[in-house]
């Protein structure tokens, strides 16, 4: 073999495709490959969020959420609709100090920077990298109004970066001031408050111009963290973050540090402007919302800041609620303490505790108010407790819970088997409020219990039909049925003066006399049916003035019987009832179910001298810019004087039956008959059995009712300018118990009220009809009796009506009667008018 015959040959093409599989090279294209893509991606990401970006220009004209308001009959604010509770006010009106707490404390480089402040960036993102963990964010006010405005809370890079790109081209559309005016009505401050101007009322009781330095470096401090620096719930935390805010002014040129200092010495008071009280408004509020929400819808009511106004009166509301809570107490503490709501071991109380304080919304506990507390200690010799409410104490000594009875304080915790009643260390009990805590100690409390019964008020003005007040339950947070007007309950004697109405129309007078006696019905099976008196008295022959005065059931049903009660159902609808009655002589008892509302309304037709009105809440409806959407306007009722009848002048009338067309009015009965019954009525409170609303020292006319078994209570009664009715009960139909009768339960409801809402309002009496005439009768007869005769009395009539024969004469048959068809009707009760003078006697 020769040396040449050794070499390989080397062939060209393959040498080239050695250095072609060089990996470096491979590695290079496919990091070039890649980030082309990665840029194509990115291009196109980039390409589809700015293409999925809102429009910021919408901005320009910021309408946010408003608070719709409702105002009561006097103007007054008494309620409001809302989503987010805010007031917008103009940047103007907002303090420039307040403006510089703000910026100092969430945005130093704010007026430097256009959108996005990088030096802050990287120095949060340097202090996050030291502590591993975010400890420090960036956003700007504008990033901030931009994640507010347009944008979703999801925490994502993607609305990070949506959020940067929005906040500068916010910079190039809006000015600073325009973006702090968003800024600072939008942001939430915590207690329900959005923007400022709220947060100064719920914090300060101030508006947003009169706040202090110490107050608006308060507010400034709370967008970090609301509700842990609440001045309301822990102002030792808020005073921390005011002086830091102070400190941030200070370094930002905006104060001296003689003012921070001024500042942070500055006392703080918490109080809060509480323009409306929603507790005591629950019911009336919701009975219009539900109509409102019905007329403009969800969005229209809670955001667009409509302006409603009511015929609510704030005063008689008030005094309506507090009526209702007080009687209910009372009814309910007659039936003797229940005990521990509920017992607790000793680990579970700080949670309990916790839980309580989260629902207390204010500095210190309300003087008056309830709250549910734990016992934590007990002196048995001295007969105290120690209860705590949330992070508050206070003590409750053996006379402040003497209404309980003999209750045994046992210094062990959990519960104690045995007789009676017993407090033990753990208790769950309700207390209300005698003197408030002073740095959440030393309150006095009184041992209370939630009433398991409930109550509705419902008062009108009876020659408009304007509802002044409406209460439906003892607490709408338990509750929110409104008994006022969907509980249908059986009125018991309370619907009496109806029939004794419908009686005065058919012929009978005030005298007319019956005979107080057992009486028995057949009824529709084996059993007869027995009617009884109340109290079980029979007093013989009485007249409709003595047994509408003691509510004597048996006449009440004699004198149904008489009319036919064909005639009552009629005549109770044309007097606004809408509810089905039965057509048989239990109706004399008031066996049909009607509502509070249904009851007052009728009896308003009495105090208005005879007029029927439809109840009605609302009087107008404006939108935010003042445009009036809808109003009402009250009816207007003729006057008449005891010189003269009142004639309608207005042709068409509506029928006398059901509801009013558009609220309007329309004379349902003749106003001597309204008369004559508010004159009996009047004896009802004055000698009978509604003698507890005698208290008010002014004519009144009422009437009390009470079911079978105490179940009911009712008082309906009415001055000239205001009628209201109460109903007290169970929900679910059970015995009211000892005192749960009209006069015990209901009564002293209607009483408190009516002396709260008439309050400033002048006694008046009762317009008297030019032919209302009075003559002296004898009550067991009903014939005329001379002056000074034993048991005579006045009475009141119909002019041509009274009785012409003392006793043993023989009536003088009366020269002129009643203009009458078949149905023995008059024919001006038929035709749904007054009457004329020759017709009425």
């Amino acid at each position: 073999m020769t040396p040449a015959s050794g070499r390989q040959n080397i062939d060209p093409r393959n040498a080239n495709r050695r250095r072609d599989k060089n990996p470096w090279k491979v590695v290079v294209i496919t990091l070039v490959t890649l980030g082309v893509v990665a840029l194509l991606a990115v291009f196109g990401y980039v390409t589809y969020l700015y293409a999925s970006l809102p429009k910021v220009d919408r901005l320009a004209d910021y309408r946010p959420p408003i608070v719709s308001q409702v105002f009561g009959d006097d103007g007054s604010l008494v309620g409001e609709f809302y989503l987010e509770r805010r007031i917008v006010v103009p940047v103007e009106k907002i303090p420039r100090k307040l403006i510089q707490a703000f910026v100092a404390a969430e945005d130093s480089n704010f007026y430097q920077h256009k959108g996005l402040d990088y030096l802050g960036i990287a120095r949060a993102a340097v202090k996050n990298l030291l502590s591993m963990r975010k400890k420090e964010g960036a956003s700007t006010i504008t990033q901030q109004v931009a994640k507010s405005m347009l944008l979703t809370s999801e925490k994502s890079f993607a609305r990070k970066f949506k959020e940067a790109i929005l906040a500068t081209r916010m910079e190039k559309m809006l000015s600073k001031d325009d973006i702090l005016y968003i800024y600072l009505n939008q942001i939430y401050l915590g207690g329900g408050a959005y923007g400022v101007q709220v947060a100064a009322e719920t914090y300060f009781g101030k508006n947003v111009e009169q706040l202090s330095l110490a107050e608006m470096a308060m507010l400034a401090g709370l967008p970090k963290a609301p509700n842990s620096y609440s001045p309301i719930k822990h102002l030792d935390r808020a005073r921390e973050r005011q002086a830091y805010v102070l400190e941030r002014m200070v370094r930002e040129g905006y104060v001296t540090q003689a003012e921070a200092d001024h500042a942070r010495a500055t006392p703080i008071v918490v109080r809060s402007m509480k323009k409306v009280n929603s507790e005591q408004s629950a019911y009336f509020l919701e009975h219009i919302r539900i109509k409102l929400e019905e007329t403009y819808g969800m969005d229209r009511l809670y955001k667009e800041g409509l302006k409603i106004y009511t015929t609510m009166n704030a005063e008689m509301q008030k005094g309506a609620f507090d009526a209702v809570v007080n009687g209910l107490k009372n009814v309910d503490k007659r039936q003797g303490f229940r005990g521990a709501v509920k017992y607790l071991g000793e680990t579970e109380v700080d949670n309990f505790s916790k839980k309580v304080e989260d629902g207390i919304d204010t500095a210190s506990l309300k003087q008056g108010s309830t709250y549910q507390g734990v016992v934590t200690a007990v002196d048995p010799a001295k007969g105290d407790a120690t209860v705590r409410v949330g992070d508050r104490t206070g003590t409750i000594s053996r006379k402040n819970m003497a209404w309980a009875g003999k209750v045994q304080l046992v210094n062990a915790w959990g519960k104690q088997e045995g007789k009676g009643k017993t407090l033990p260390l753990g208790s769950v009990v309700f207390v209300s409020v005698l003197t408030p805590d002073v740095n959440k100690q030393g309150a006095i409390f009184a041992l209370d219990q939630e009433p398991e019964a409930q109550a509705a008020v419902v008062a009108l003005d009876p020659l408009t039909g304007a509802v002044k007040a409406m209460v439906g339950g003892y607490d709408f947070r338990r509750s929110q049925f409104n008994r006022a007007v969907q509980a249908k309950r059986n009125p018991g004697s309370a619907f009496k003066p109806i029939i004794y109405a419908a009686a005065l129309d058919k012929g009978l007078t005030a005298a007319t006399t019956f005979d107080d006696s057992p009486v028995e019905y057949e009824g529709g099976g084996d059993k007869a049916w027995k009617p009884k008196n109340y109290d079980n008295i029979y007093r013989g022959i009485v007249t409709m003035r003595e047994a509408l005065t003691n509510s004597i059931n048996v006449v009440s049903v004699k004198i149904l019987e008489q009319i036919g009660v064909g005639a009552a159902i009629d005549y109770a609808k044309k007097l606004g009832i809408t509810s089905p009655l039965a057509a048989n002589l239990t109706l004399a008892l008031g066996s049909s179910s009607v509502t509070p509302l249904e009851l007052t309304s009728a009896y308003a037709v009495f105090a208005s001298g005879g007029y029927r009105t439809t109840p009605y809440f609302i009087t107008k409806v404006e939108d935010a810019d003042g445009k009036i959407l809808e109003e009402t306007a009250p009816p207007v009722i003729p006057t008449f004087t005891n010189q003269s009848t009142a004639t309608l002048t207005n042709a068409d009338l509506p029928p006398a039956t059901g509801a009013v067309p558009g609220g309007g009015a329309v004379p349902a009965i003749a106003p001597e008959t309204a008369y004559i019954i508010t004159n009996l009525m009047e004896s009802v409170v004055t000698s009978g059995t509604g003698q507890r609303a005698r208290a008010l020292g002014r004519p009144v006319a009422g009437k009390t009712g009470t079911t079978n078994d105490m179940k009911d209570a009712w008082f309906v009664g009415y001055v000239p300018q205001l009628v209201a009715g109460v109903w007290v009960g169970y929900d679910q139909e059970r015995s009211l118990g000892a005192g749960g009768s009209g006069g015990q339960a209901a009564a002293p409801i209607w009483t408190e009220f009516m002396q709260r809402a008439l309050a400033g309002i002048p006694v008046k009496n009762f317009t008297q009809p030019a032919d209302i005439t009075f003559a002296t009768i004898n009550v067991r007869t009903g014939r005329l009796a001379r002056e000074g005769s034993p048991g005579a009395i006045q009475e009141c009539f119909v002019a041509g009506t009274e009785p012409t024969a003392y006793d043993g004469e023989q009536d003088i048959p009366a020269a002129e009667e009643n203009a009458s068809d078949s149905d023995g009707l008059p024919e001006w009760v038929r035709a749904g008018r007054l009457p004329r003078r020759s017709e009425s006697r």
